[in-house]
């Protein structure tokens, strides 16, 4: 039976609505009190004017305590539960480590409750949700949550469905190749977690209709050139007019198109092939 869950087409919005049935994968509905904070609203108005376009409302969410790290090395962790996250893309597992204490996790694909796993600055097996240095891990491993330097938690490939893979290593470095095309050099001594990061049918999903976006805290866009001059430069004219300049801008007056905005960063030297 397929995740993705489709609508009795009931009005025209619903008719092509398809959301993820997160009723056949979580195990628990309600978060861990003792790792949750509450959230506040990002986006909004400053003396009444929209100073983050795009962005309001919204349902209102608790944020959940993730540890990125995994640094309780070598203590065996049993998954309590697959819980659903609305932070983020990805699913959680819930861990209760054999010590008493409890934590969260980005949960790969494949795991499921009652499976047991490890993190380790040592050589693990290779299984679904262990964490090791990327030096221990075969090319062509599927990883994910991979840190950038020793001991700061992973902080690339953590969105659902995501995954790189280690095709060589090479002067302390391994080179992995990002769901991007990006190619990169990372210090063999980061830690990477096994797998896939779950939900990979969330790129499946279509929202169907302007209600479901504000729930996600969406506010609507609207096209420059349909605004008034004041409000964007593609603004103003008769009539359905074109943009009316020699390249399209930002609101701001920047190039919106075909224009590198990225400035010389140190990580340059460590990139070896660019996104596609």
């Amino acid at each position: 039976m397929s995740p993705i869950k489709i609508y009795k087409p009931t009005t025209p919005s619903r008719r092509f609505m398809t959301a993820v049935d997160v009723g056949q994968i979580i195990s628990k509905k309600e978060p861990e009190k003792s790792l949750v904070l509450g959230k506040k609203k990002s986006g909004g108005r400053s003396k009444g004017r929209v100073s983050v376009r795009h962005k309001g409302g919204g349902a209102n969410r608790l944020y959940r305590l993730v540890d990125f790290k995994q640094d309780k090395f070598d203590i065996p962790a049993k998954v309590a539960a697959i819980e659903y996250d609305p932070n983020r893309t990805a699913f959680l597992a819930l861990l209760h480590y054999a010590d008493g204490e409890k934590r969260y996790i980005l949960a790969p694909s494949k795991l499921r409750v009652k499976d047991v796993i490890f993190s380790s600055q040592n050589k693990l097996e290779l299984k679904e949700g262990n964490r090791m240095p990327l030096k221990y891990i075969p090319v062509g491993t599927p990883i994910f949550n991979i840190e950038l330097q020793p001991g700061e938690g992973g902080e690339i490939v953590r969105a659902a469905g995501s995954s790189a893979i280690i095709t060589a290593f090479e002067n302390g470095y391994a080179h992995v190749k990002m769901p991007s095309g990006e190619v990169r050099r990372i210090p063999k001594d980061c830690l990477a977690s096994i797998g896939v990061v779950s939900n990979p049918e969330h790129n499946k999903i279509k929202i169907g209709k302007a209600g479901r976006m504000r729930h996600l805290g969406v506010r609507p866009t609207v096209r420059g050139k349909a605004m008034h001059p004041s409000a964007h430069p593609h603004g103003g004219g008769e009539g359905r007019s074109p943009v009316g300049l020699k390249y399209p801008k930002t609101p701001w007056g920047k190039p919106a198109k075909g224009v590198k905005t990225r400035k010389r960063k140190y990580s340059d030297k460590l990139i070896l092939k660019r996104r596609r």
